[in-house]
């Protein structure tokens, strides 16, 4: 009897063992985590030019991959931090989510004048940064940043399709040789408009075309009316534009005031990707610009995609009107953040943990560097690729990337080029109704 108690209380002892270590193990589980800081603008001018919609789309794809209970055992945890428009707030958050938060790793980002210093210091601290958005060629070209990775086009690819799509339709559409089409490139100043400038020229120099002008001015600029009248002096049939939001509001607003005309207007992301904001500001108006961007993810044929996407697709597009009821035209910001979030966590994280054994930077480092993404593996449609050492100048830049033109007409986008993905026969020169018609 006396050992038949003892065995009792000993397994009394050892279940009581075992569920303390159960306990442990269950909450060492719980606690295992990857922390992301996560940086755009939620204020400021480049809120309203799609930061913010890109902020939207990340934190979407942030919330469901921790509803699928998150990648590999970890549970993300986002902390969220607002660069105010500033680039100088920018690299003070970075630094204090490195630094004080103790974060493992930087994503987001969307204005290429915070990517091109942020980039430099959080490489310098041996962190990991996945930009969705920071176009400007500026952000890596040269400068051999080691932990620093962008899936999303780059400026000189916006800039060099609107050319291509000039070239291509110039005789047909307009009755007018590319050689003898007067285009004029205007831009904000910083890194991304400069970049996205530097493409337009290049290329249009390339096909002989004539550039009547080629002008940048201060995205904060009170009074563009100087530029519009350099414009209507040189009268160009073409105008390329890079802007953020004001600014492109501004332009467009003092170009119709001074009786600024052209046939066909094309605008590279940024405040041109924020449909609804284009229509409130100039109304109708803003029918048959162009804008060059990453396509939309809800323009994409869904057979064109790898199985399953599509359903991200449409949960991402719920999410946001959730988010946003008050939406007329889904931006294409809130995808290209979605899209891009989603392959740092479907594809690099996952091999980072299995293959590397961490979420260090350099276990980062070494899973980004093996993507090899189809296209139509990723909710944008293009593949993802980065390049291998001395294998190209611009390290960390996805040499998948492509963007599209699309052309707006009623609040309704389409996709005007490549001709392969065309929803809409573009519509050129600008219709005799429009306040911008070149008669």
């Amino acid at each position: 009897m006396r050992s038949l108690a003892v065995t009792r209380r000993l397994l009394v002892g050892l279940a009581a063992v075992f569920a303390l270590f159960a306990i442990t193990v269950g909450a060492q589980a719980a606690e295992k985590k990857i922390k992301i800081g996560v940086i755009y603008d939620y204020t400021g001018p480049l809120a309203g030019g799609g930061s913010d919609l890109q902020a939207l789309g990340a934190k979407i794809m942030i919330d469901h991959i921790n509803s699928q209970g998150g990648v590999e055992g970890y549970m993300i945890e986002p902390i969220y931090a607002d660069a105010q428009s500033k680039p100088e707030v920018a690299i003070n958050e970075a630094v204090r989510l490195i630094e004080q938060e103790k974060v493992d790793m930087l994503l987001g980002f969307y204005s290429s004048a915070q990517c091109v210093p942020v980039a430099a210091k959080v490489d310098s601290l041996k962190k990991f940064m996945w930009i969705t958005t920071c176009i400007s060629p500026a952000v890596l070209k040269g400068r051999n940043l080691k932990y620093v990775f962008r899936p999303q086009v780059h400026g000189a690819m916006f800039g060099e399709l609107s050319v291509d799509f000039l070239n291509s339709n110039a005789q047909s559409k307009l009755g007018i040789a590319p050689k003898k089409l007067r285009v004029a490139i205007i831009h904000e100043d910083g890194p991304y408009g400069s970049g996205v400038a530097g493409g337009n020229a290049g290329a249009a120099k390339k096909l002989g075309m004539n550039i009547v002008l080629k002008e940048g001015y201060s995205a904060t600029a009170p009074d563009l009316s100087s530029l519009v009248t350099k414009l209507k002096r040189k009268k160009p049939d073409v105008i390329l534009h890079t802007g953020y939001n004001p600014d492109i509001t501004l332009f467009l607003r003092q170009a119709k005031e001074q009786g600024l005309r052209w046939k066909a207007l094309i605008g590279h992301g940024a405040g041109y990707g924020v449909v609804d904001k284009l229509f409130d500001a100039i109304g109708d108006d803003a029918s048959h610009i162009f804008n060059v961007d990453p396509v939309s993810i809800w323009k994409l044929d869904p057979k064109s995609l790898a199985p399953g996407l599509s359903d991200i697709t449409a949960k991402v597009g719920a999410e946001y009107m959730k988010a946003k009821p008050d939406t007329k035209t889904k931006s294409a910001h809130v995808g290209m953040a979605a899209s891009n979030a989603l392959v740092f966590f479907a594809d690099v994280l996952p091999r980072a943990i299995k293959k590397y054994g961490g979420i260090d930077a350099e276990s980062l480092r070494k899973a980004a560097l093996e993507t090899d993404i189809a296209p139509g593996g990723t909710l944008l449609g293009y593949g993802v690729k980065f390049p291998k050492a001395g294998e190209s100048d611009m390290m960390g830049q996805n040499m998948r990337a492509s963007p599209v033109v699309m052309q707006y007409v009623d609040r309704k986008v389409y996709i005007a080029w490549p001709k392969v993905l065309q929803t809409i026969d573009p519509v050129l020169p600008l219709p005799k109704g429009s306040a911008y018609s070149k008669k």
